[in-house]
């Protein structure tokens, strides 16, 4: 079967589907060669640095883009509305509506990214109006630099002073740094201030919105104090960040070295589930709704449900609830995201 092939899960509208790439177009920052060398196919454009993985969510102000559509030409959100048990499984549905809990995506930082934070469910509730903040996860396949939360303290009047003047160096000698490798994981709480490295390849698993507050836009194309605050201006945007000290041990506990028996501290589970995993033979999943991505080999997937699907290396896959049993078969990595457990919540 190709990269764009589906098989019916059941007596159902649910297909196991295995996705095309989704990149929205024209960002703000460079990337996308790593996505088309592990799609292998031809690169879309320089600033396609991001693949959105079984998304129900759009792009900030946009009305569609961002949303994943199945092989068979439906948009996954409408497919999920339309028989949601189906998709997302009866336990999932009764405690979070058809809301699948979970954004994937593919990024691959052609550039360092700008220091930024993300709000969280009660910011983003009160002043914005959606229902999730944007917690988030990086699961590293090509390793480098990351910058993560605040190291020295920082008075709010002094950062709002620095992202106004732009600058920059502040900004980062303000933060964390660290080297992750191929495997690592690192955790990253709402409100948190961030920059992923230049070179750094990585599976995103986040909560499904866009809301980002841009702290750092100089050297990039936009404009930030027009677009940095999510709508609300900077005194209000920047109380979403968090002005916590880190030290550099709670800075190392939300990094997950390659290896370690959880890819994610516990209290990720509230937000989404990421493990790695090493199929050498046969492997069962755990049942519900799953975003697999596959890479240093390849997989067949076997459902109760339906025949055989192949998984070959660089390609990513959604399975619903309806799937039943689903195992795999062969030798290759596979990324498994997940939503929360709905019993965590």
């Amino acid at each position: 079967m190709t990269a764009e092939s589906s098989i019916n899960a059941g007596d159902t509208s649910a297909v196991i589907a295995v996705l095309s790439a989704n990149q929205p177009p024209d960002r703000f920052y460079r990337g996308g060669p790593a996505i088309a060398e592990f799609r292998h196919e031809p690169l879309v454009s320089p600033f396609t640095p991001e693949d959105w993985v079984a998304s129900t969510t759009c792009l900030a102000g946009a009305e569609s883009i961002g949303l994943t559509v199945l092989p068979d030409g439906r948009r996954l959100l409408a497919a999920v509305e339309q028989d949601p048990g189906a998709w997302l499984g009866a336990e999932h549905v009764q405690s979070f509506g058809t809301d699948t809990k979970l954004l994937v995506k593919l990024l691959d930082a052609g550039q360092r990214l700008p220091v930024h934070a993300h709000p969280d469910r009660e910011f983003a509730h009160r002043w914005v109006g959606r229902p999730h903040g944007k917690v988030e996860a990086w699961h590293m396949l090509r390793g480098g630099e990351v910058h993560l939360g605040l190291r020295e303290a920082v008075e709010s009047d002094e950062l709002a002073r620095l992202v106004h003047a732009q600058d920059t160096d502040r900004l980062l000698s303000l933060l964390h740094h660290r080297h992750v490798e191929p495997g690592d994981t690192v955790y990253v709480p709402a409100g948190t201030l961030h920059s992923i490295g230049e070179g750094c390849f990585i599976v995103e698993v986040q909560e499904p919105e866009d809301l980002s507050i841009l702290l750092e836009w100089r050297d990039f194309a936009l404009d930030g104090e027009a677009d940095g605050h999510l709508g609300l201006g900077f005194d209000r945007a920047l109380q979403a960040v968090d002005r916590t000290v880190y030290s550099d041990d709670q800075i190392d506990r939300l990094i997950s070295r390659a290896g370690s028996p959880s890819a994610l501290p516990s209290e990720a589970d509230d937000y989404f589930r990421l493990d790695r995993i090493r199929v050498s033979g046969e492997l069962e999943l755990d049942h519900g709704f799953t975003v697999l991505v596959v890479f240093d080999g390849s997989l067949d997937l076997e459902s109760e449900h339906a025949e055989r699907l192949r998984l070959a290396d660089g390609t990513t896959t959604v399975v619903p609830a309806a799937a039943g049993r689903v195992t795999l078969h062969g030798e290759a990595t596979v990324v498994v995201c997940r939503p929360p457990s709905p019993h965590e919540n």
